[in-house]
């Protein structure tokens, strides 16, 4: 009867901290891996190490989407247009309302409820330059801090690009 007692206390334990971890995850913070080298050298600036290559691990906050609560410069992450399975991380160029510059010579108007998103490193990027604006409803945070490597722990610095756009009026 003991045991069962202790298993069952056990089990409750960490049911609870799964579903407040889970909980955390999904509406608060999450920490994710960034991939390639579309973003360095804000992210994953050398590629080769000894090791092969060491992703930086970066923080997510969410707060930002209860009111899409966005600035020029922040770098997201987002579910990409074209799959939704695939999860990117870009820079915000440009916002709802904003003209920007497409290396095609373009002027593109940034329609409501979207925005204008580029890797920091243009050569090795699929960015709106490839599949236009997304959808803000796509973002699932901003970066905040890159968490890993401990050498690399620091705050996600906000770039805006001010030849890049020009704001609504």
């Amino acid at each position: 009867m003991g045991s069962g007692s202790l298993l069952w206390n056990l089990t409750k334990k960490y049911l609870t901290v799964g579903v407040i971890g889970l909980t955390i995850t999904d509406r608060y913070a999450s920490i994710v891996p960034v991939r390639g080298g579309s973003m360095s050298p804000t992210f994953n600036p050398r590629t080769n190490t000894v090791l092969g290559s060491l992703d930086d691990r970066v923080l997510i906050e969410k707060f930002c989407l209860a009111k899409y609560k966005f600035s020029h410069g922040d770098v997201v992450v987002f579910r990409s247009p074209s799959d939704h399975k695939q999860k990117l991380i870009k820079r915000i160029i440009g916002l709802p309302g904003d003209w920007i510059g497409t290396p095609q010579n373009d002027v593109v108007r940034i329609p409501e409820g979207h925005c204008w998103v580029e890797g920091d490193n243009p050569a090795s990027s699929m960015d709106s330059r490839s599949f236009g604006p997304i959808p803000l409803g796509l973002v699932q945070g901003r970066a905040t801090t890159i968490v890993w490597p401990p050498q690399r722990i620091c705050q996600v610095e906000r770039r805006i690009l001010q030849d890049r756009f020009s704001p609504s009026a």
